[in-house]
């Protein structure tokens, strides 16, 4: 990206009112990557320095939004959770973007084959968004919208995703398929089994997040049936629509294997 219209860089607490041209700064991997933004003045959320990663007293946890993809897979290897790795490991990107690149920079971005969107959505993540009047407002369900799009609103900013203790424990199973061995993902589909709800969850082969809880492990036929009932596929050159929806099916129904036992 071009960055000769940028004038300024400035502290988050300073930024005073909200100004076209205005964008957030975090990794910069999307900033940098997106001509279309015109950036005029970035407002660097580094420089709150907030903890990448915080376990919460109930056995939840809070991931930053400048917390670094590489940070985030080592939480994810300490604590336990493979779907962490196994999502991140879904992201186009070399070990030198894992360790600039934002789980708040990936998830804003929204992109179908973003993959921490997968694993938000997977674990029931709960968005905490930072209002331009300082005040906050939680997004349990639906911040992708479409692609590119968000339920962020002008001026605000994503501070954290807080994830539920039973989330970390529950049983996850991971799907995803590309065209080629390092390409963007053509679908991703990530299941979680607890105590009170199989989730399944497809992304990179729709526009946005599809997530669906059934009350226990579902049948062959309803999951069909669910994959058969996706409104639009994502139509671009990593897949066409039918593909996708096809490859799709057969990613869900290894998922319900997987975590079903069978």
């Amino acid at each position: 990206m071009d960055l000769s219209g940028v004038v300024e860089v400035c502290d988050p607490r300073e930024v005073g009112e909200w100004r076209d041209g205005d964008v957030w700064l975090a990794g910069g991997t999307v900033v940098f990557g997106e001509p279309a933004l015109r950036a005029r003045r970035l407002v660097d959320l580094t420089r709150f320095g907030w903890a990448p990663v915080t376990e919460l007293a109930d056995g939840g946890v809070e991931i930053a939004a400048t917390c670094t993809i590489a940070q985030l897979v080592d939480w994810g290897r300490e604590r336990g959770v493979p779907l962490v790795e196994q999502c991140c490991r879904a992201f186009l990107a070399s070990f030198k973007i894992w360790n600039v690149a934002t789980v708040g920079g990936n998830l804003c971005a929204a992109l179908p084959a973003g993959p921490v969107i997968a694993l938000t959505a997977a674990l029931g993540g709960v968005c905490r968004v930072v209002l331009p009047d300082g005040g906050e407002r939680l997004v349990a369900d639906g911040f992708v919208v479409a692609p590119g799009v968000t339920r962020l609103g002008r001026g605000s900013y994503l501070r954290s995703i807080t994830v539920p203790a039973s989330a970390l424990r529950a049983r996850t199973a991971f799907r995803q398929f590309s065209l080629h061995a390092h390409g963007r993902s053509a679908a991703l589909v990530a299941g979680v089994l607890d105590d009170h709800r199989f989730r399944l969850v497809i992304t990179a082969a729709v526009p946005a997040p599809l997530v669906h809880d059934f009350p226990r492990v579902p049948g062959a036929a309803e999951v069909a049936d669910l994959v058969a009932g996706v409104p639009e596929w994502v139509d671009d050159v990593h897949g066409d629509p039918e593909w996708r929806q096809h490859l799709t099916g057969l990613l869900a129904e290894q998922v319900r294997r997987e975590l079903g036992g069978e």
